[in-house]
């Protein structure tokens, strides 16, 4: 169990809304559904009301610093289904990019392995007091684009299981540098990284302190960052969005 999953949930029933796609860039074919992530008839560009709310702020916040810019939504609502399928595609992956098998792991290496994916990957629990953060509709992953619908260079793509993947990353590695292009290279992704950071955090929005592209509002994910940052008792306003009554997808 991860710290935050210990906070309370009250959810406000809030229902799923769609995404306007007309106003972010959404991008298709959407990632998992493309390798069989059991969505079913449900949409991953669905959040609940009050975070689409801070969602359109946010872009408005963005265009004040970059005006022909666009969020770029790469992934929302999640079912545990395919937190499920996700987790374990992630793990397989890893196993054969190493050239590996599970039959020829030891238990602790495995072990070892399950912990580089849960350092990304929330564990698909179907207890309703310990949600994934995207099965709640409180979470989303996205990136930016420009006026050519042209994905700005963050450093790393979404869900790389690496230290790339970390916020501060590329700020760290560049004063490490002397002056070199190099340098100047990672600061410029770490300005985009900020770019993003500040449209989201002017929303209300918390970004996950190891992913640069996730972003919550609400969950307990959320709710417990904010605790961290003033000492203020909080509760999670989300909970998993299946166990309310929503509007069909």
């Amino acid at each position: 169990m991860k710290p935050y999953q210990l906070l309370s949930i009250q959810d406000c029933h809030e229902s799923l809304v769609p995404i306007d796609q007309s106003i972010f860039f959404c991008l298709e074919p959407h990632p998992y559904l493309a390798i069989g992530a059991p969505y079913d008839t449900v949409s991953p560009f669905y959040l609940r009301q009050g975070v689409l709310n801070a969602l359109y702020q946010a872009q408005q916040n963005l265009q004040s610093i970059q005006p022909t810019w666009k969020l770029a939504i790469f992934d929302a609502y999640r079912p545990v289904a395919v937190q499920d399928y996700m987790v374990n595609y992630t793990f397989q992956e890893l196993l054969r990019g190493r050239g590996l098998t599970e039959t020829m792991l030891s238990p602790s290496i495995l072990a070892a392995i399950w912990a580089e994916v849960y350092t990304f990957w929330a564990v698909p629990s179907h207890d309703p007091k310990t949600p994934p953060p995207h099965s709640t509709g409180a979470a989303i992953d996205l990136t930016l684009v420009d006026s050519d619908k042209k994905l700005i260079d963050m450093g790393s793509p979404i869900d790389e299981i690496s230290d790339r993947s970390f916020p501060e990353y590329f700020y760290h590695q560049a004063q490490r540098l002397d002056l070199t292009n190099q340098k100047d290279d990672y600061l410029k992704v770490h300005q985009h990284r900020e770019i993003l950071d500040q449209a989201m955090s002017q929303a209300g929005f918390q970004r996950h302190p190891q992913e640069w592209w996730h972003f919550s509002l609400g969950d307990q994910l959320w709710a417990w960052q904010i605790e961290q940052q003033t000492g203020q008792s909080m509760v999670a306003h989300y909970g998993r969005a299946d166990l309310i009554t929503s509007q069909k997808l």
